[in-house]
């Protein structure tokens, strides 16, 4: 772990995942998916649907990212991904469904303390999002999550999904700094670790109170919430 006072003096910029940091990604889409899949008639746990559902995009954007051919946008998978589950979980559906239930992930709302605690952030450091989203779709959130970021950085912009180090080092051209001037700041371990190895610093925000686990990629700082993040570094 890093000083928070170290940090203060060297951070330009605080770079921030959206989908499961900034916004309630399996909350919001499990209260999506629920009336979804009753009406359905499946009976099984929606919220196992949308950890499944987040899983295989997972899995399809790091092979995508590993194949090193043209970066296939960020909604294309999710639909591969949503089309996956319904097939193995034995729900009917239209490409119609696939492609609603995709469209919702634009619309999600922010963790509740997070437009206040990025309020107090942005009084000393400029604030930008760097994620696996496709610019269009990040566009369209602005107006759900309700927060004024100085720039919103979609990986289409470097051709690969995160944790590809081309992503991040894409991020920090494009905000004019450099990598050792951003703290990128994540609730998944994988981007931290990413960033981290990219050169950046990095907050891992622990909502859910799990173990980080073994790397050599640790990260600066360990906080249970956004708030607890503005509380280290305002």
């Amino acid at each position: 772990m890093t000083d928070a006072a170290d940090l203060k003096r060297c951070i330009k910029v605080c770079m921030f995942d959206q989908y499961g940091t900034v916004v309630d990604m399996q909350g919001g889409l499990t209260a999506i998916a629920a009336p979804f899949l009753k009406a359905k008639g499946w009976t099984g746990n929606p919220n196992s649907f949308v950890t499944w559902w987040r899983r295989t995009h997972f899995e399809n954007s790091m092979i995508d990212a590993l194949l090193h051919r043209e970066h296939t946008p960020y909604r294309e998978i999710g639909h591969r991904a949503v089309a996956f589950v319904m097939d193995r979980a034995g729900i009917a559906y239209t490409p119609e469904d696939v492609r609603w239930l995709v469209s919702e992930i634009e619309k999600l709302p922010a963790f509740p303390e997070v437009p206040e605690a990025l309020a107090r952030l942005r009084t000393s450091y400029r604030l930008v999002v760097l994620s696996n989203g496709d610019p269009d779709m990040l566009e369209t959130a602005r107006g759900y999550h309700g927060v004024a970021f100085d720039r919103i950085i979609s990986v289409a912009e470097a051709g690969s999904f995160k944790p590809h180090v081309a992503t991040y080092r894409k991020a920090a051209e494009l905000a004019e700094v450099a990598l050792d001037e951003v703290l990128f700041v994540a609730n998944h371990a994988f981007d931290c670790v990413g960033a981290k190895a990219a050169g950046m610093h990095t907050a891992f925000i622990d909502r859910r109170r799990r173990p980080f686990g073994e790397t050599p990629y640790r990260p600066d700082l360990l906080v249970p919430s956004m708030k607890d993040l503005a509380d280290a570094l305002v």
